[in-house]
């Protein structure tokens, strides 16, 4: 087997931390690896790191549940105490199953990146990093790539690996006065805000800009192991609303008895072109239904099984909805802590929660071999189920919101699909809506924050225009099965729709075409062999749902693997 030449990992976060983990113990060693990252730190990325975090953030996950590195996060903070400020451990014991600031656990993953580094030097690999190194551009000569950095430098390498990471645009930030495209970093919120604001979103995104200024404008207290929300005396006028077009909060950590996010959970490729040879070139929705989430909730929970079993994924979404349409969301949301709290204090986890987060990560590898009808159908059926249920979020952020509520101060107003944002000339913007009731309101923030979480980047909105120029990339797409639906969705204006003659129907699908390998497709579907891409926002089409650390960490291995069964055809570059 012919040794890899060059490796660039565009990309030092997360993505690239397992990435080279897995090249590691899958013995692919090239002669040289290139690491570029456009901040000063490796392994943290933004979620773990002053761009993504503050002191008040924590992590959704607890140290049981990290995917494996060289050294445990128990061992990491037994051997460095000095960095836990939030008194992770006490009294020389640790909890594995507390959640972590994400800052710590930023600092725990630098540490575990730069263990890695030192491993792949020792292994003969040259190593070679570029901080706060931003690339402008990748550019593909025939077998060779080559790397643009912001400086004009230029690298070759032999093969490329996109882990950039989360992307958050600007779009009327910094144009529109009072007006931010996102709370990151939350450096940017200074000053207390001594009226309203207005937050898009309920997600986990949305309660990071709700912790923030929170703190700019109060302080939490406990008395009588209730948590207190107490406004400064300039903050007299300050709230927050979150606009939702559901009205969902999300659903709170539980006990987990193990990672389910596993291999044992993915249809292997095996198994998935044996499918698709008997069941008309698609993998089916419903088939993974069955597969991945109500064959495993029997073993785990054999009554609640029996009461869905017969359901299709329709019903159930509904039936799970049903409590959540009906009841106060704050309401539902103190309900659902008092469950959660007794799973963990008895260490026994919620099997349909745990099972439906399992099978939200297993969706990912067959989608990209859904027929577009269930894709279409998962987007708008399972995919707002599962994204409140897999939110996880702490207990600790749960009491601090209550304690807002409580305080009067966080409120959350049901938004209709054609409501808008509307900015304001001089400051701040207008959110028009209609009410649950069919009114038709319009009210004016002087802040506001869209919280809605990481977007996909569309195809024109990839960063770098020599890939696209010369078809190495190309968006997803997914084939209809039935042309009659194509055909129906096509006249009621769906432009996302593409007809080929006579009688083949594609849907075009958020962010880029790839392999089960996350090797990209060129224009004509081909794989680009040295090309791979994990950059969830860039694959999020055919990627539907990714789980952070392990979904990093199952990529990277996928990766690894194609690298080393390809690797007898690489060339050298001069």
């Amino acid at each position: 087997m012919k040794k890899i030449d060059s490796i660039a990992i565009i990309g030092g976060g997360p993505a690239a931390l397992f990435l080279i983990k897995h090249l590691i113990s899958e013995q692919v060693f090239p002669d040289k690896l290139f690491i570029f990252e456009k901040s000063n730190r490796l392994g943290a990325g933004m979620p773990y790191s002053e761009r993504g975090a503050n002191i008040e953030h924590v992590a959704n996950v607890s140290a049981n549940e990290l995917p494996e590195l060289p050294e445990t996060f128990l061992s990491y903070l037994q051997r460095k105490p000095d960095e836990d400020e939030t008194h992770f451990m006490y009294q020389g014991n640790i909890n594995a199953f507390k959640v972590m600031p994400r800052l710590l656990l930023g600092n725990y993953l630098e540490e575990q990146f730069n263990i890695l580094l030192n491993q792949a030097i020792k292994l003969g690999i040259t190593v070679k990093v570029y901080k706060e190194t931003a690339v402008t551009d990748i550019r593909k000569k025939d077998d060779i790539f080559v790397i643009i950095t912001e400086s004009g430098e230029e690298i070759k390498c032999s093969k490329t690996i996109i882990c950039t990471g989360h992307h958050w645009p600007k779009n009327h930030e910094e144009k529109v006065k009072g007006w931010y495209d996102s709370p990151y970093p939350p450096s940017k919120f200074t000053h207390s805000t001594n009226y309203p604001v207005a937050i898009r979103g309920t997600s986990l995104t949305a309660i990071d800009a709700v912790k923030t200024l929170a703190r700019l404008n109060g302080s939490f207290t406990e008395k009588n192991n209730e948590l207190i929300y107490t406004l400064k005396d300039t903050s007299e006028n300050f709230s927050m609303t979150l606009f939702s077009k559901n009205s969902y909060l999300p659903a709170l950590r539980f006990h987990s008895e193990g990672s389910p996010y596993s291999e044992g959970w993915i249809m292997s490729q095996e198994e998935i072109f044996e499918y698709k040879q008997n069941n008309g070139g698609f993998v089916d929705l419903d088939y993974i239904f069955e597969r991945n989430f109500k064959k495993p909730l029997q073993k785990k929970n054999e009554k609640f099984y029996h009461e869905i079993k017969d359901l299709t994924i329709e019903q159930f979404v509904e039936k799970m909805l049903s409590i959540r349409n009906e009841l106060d969301s704050f309401e539902l949301f103190k309900a659902e802590y008092y469950e959660a709290k007794k799973s963990i204090e008895r260490h026994q986890t919620i099997a349909w929660k745990e099972t439906l987060s399992a099978f939200s990560y297993a969706i990912n590898y067959p989608a990209k071999h859904f027929s577009a009808e269930d894709m279409l159908r998962m987007r708008k059926t399972l995919l707002p189920l599962i994204s409140v249920i897999i939110a996880s979020l702490p207990q600790s952020s749960y009491k601090e919101i209550i304690a807002l509520y409580n305080a009067g101060i966080i409120t959350l107003t049901s938004v209709d699909e054609q409501s808008y944002i509307q900015p304001d000339e001089k400051q701040g913007i207008t959110y028009h809506y209609t009410d649950t009731s069919g009114n038709k309101k319009s009210e004016y923030f002087k802040l506001y924050i869209d919280a809605i979480g990481q977007q996909p980047i569309q195809f024109n909105e990839i960063p770098f225009e020599g890939l696209r120029s010369a078809g190495s990339i190309s968006s997803g797409y997914l084939k209809f099965r039935d042309k009659n639906e194509a055909e129906v969705a096509l006249k009621k204006g769906n432009d996302n729709i593409l007809k080929l003659e006579p009688d083949y129907f594609y849907l075009r699908v958020n962010g880029l075409n790839i392999n089960d390998n996350f090797q990209a497709l060129d224009y004509y579907g081909e794989a680009t062999d040295s090309l791979f891409i994990m950059s969830v926002p860039f694959i999020a089409g055919l990627n539907p749902d990714y789980s952070g650390l392990d979904f990093c960490d199952t990529a990277g291995k996928r990766i690894a693997l194609a690298l080393k069964q390809n690797s007898g055809e690489d060339q050298l570059v001069s």
